[in-house]
């Protein structure tokens, strides 16, 4: 795909950090570290960060509080790490505190640069929160490889990060001006919103069944030929979205009335007028579904409904 770098999502994942894996468990070389002011330290409540002037605020390791700390890595030269504190402990106003979706909408093209250390310091706080106790024993866990692990302390046991593949996907239909999109309408959205079709990947599945299998399950219609797209990491709260493409070998639409309220085909000038009308909503720019969706339609699309 020629266009790949410029399409939304990439912004996100074009400035991979060095994630220092050697590094996590170096006692020496994490207390230089932290020591040393020209770190940089994200500050997470919870699973929540707070904007502070529009953008994410990175500090000193002097100015950051107590609390969990976790290595992300470095870019450019700067050691990044988080520390993750309690909600109640947070520094602020807990209504400054807000989840990341909301703050991927307010970075601008220097944020961007570290959105894949947001995307790792959330998916790991995530985890943390959501792995309490020992799935083996129930004893308690005490993290270790600069927050990389947490092992049992009754019986040994070693506990790491997961991640749940998830696909997402573009399907349509037909050629020409007449080659439409089908998107839907999650039944908790608020109204005007849409998006392509997702799901998760079920045990004994191949990603390209799961599209299919999605697809069908949701709104009744059957895929045929899929192909890979590209991926995006999506700590909310645990999942790689794999995205794809795929052709319809069936049009007709029966909504599951559980997950998806509504569906339809969009051709490309049905879709661009909806959209600027402000008639639709679909996804922020940088998520892959809004590359998903701009990948189809040709070009970025003007309008109230987008971005």
């Amino acid at each position: 795909m020629s266009t790949e770098r410029t399409l939304p999502h990439v912004a996100l994942s074009a400035h991979a950090h060095n994630r220092l894996g050697l590094r996590r468990t170096d006692d020496d070389w994490l207390a230089a570290r932290t020591a040393d002011p020209s770190t940089r330290v994200l500050l997470v409540a919870g699973n929540r960060l707070r904007p502070v002037d529009g953008t994410v605020a990175w500090v000193s390791p002097e100015e950051a509080p107590d609390g969990l700390p976790v290595l992300l890595g470095e870019i450019d030269g700067t050691v990044h790490l988080a520390v993750v504190v309690a909600p109640e402990q947070a520094p602020g106003d807990p209504e400054e505190w807000v989840p990341l979706r909301a703050v991927l909408g307010l970075l601008d093209d220097d944020d961007l640069a570290r959105a894949p250390l947001l995307m790792h310091a959330i998916g790991l706080a995530e985890w943390h929160h959501a792995t309490r106790f020992c799935p083996r024993c129930g004893g308690t866990l005490e993290s270790r490889a600069a927050g990389h692990e947490l092992r049992c302390s009754a019986c040994g046991r070693a506990q790491f990060p997961r991640t749940d593949p998830a696909v997402i996907m573009a399907i349509t239909h037909g050629e020409g001006d007449e080659e439409a999109i089908l998107l839907g309408r999650n039944a908790s959205w608020p109204p005007g919103r849409w998006s392509t079709l997702a799901g998760f990947c079920e045990p004994g599945e191949t990603l390209e069944d799961a599209v299919r299998r999605e697809v069908d399950e949701e709104v009744g219609v059957r895929v045929g030929e899929v192909r890979y797209f590209g991926s995006q990491p999506w700590p909310l709260p645990a999942s790689l979205m794999l995205g794809f493409t795929g052709r319809a070998v069936s049009t007709d639409i029966d909504v599951d009335g559980a997950e998806i309220e509504e569906a339809r085909w969009w051709t490309r000038a049905e879709f661009e007028a909806a959209a600027e009308s402000g008639e639709i909503v679909v996804p922020r720019t940088v998520s892959i579904s809004s590359s998903l969706i701009q990948s189809w339609f040709g070009r970025p699309l003007e309008g109230p409904g987008w971005g």
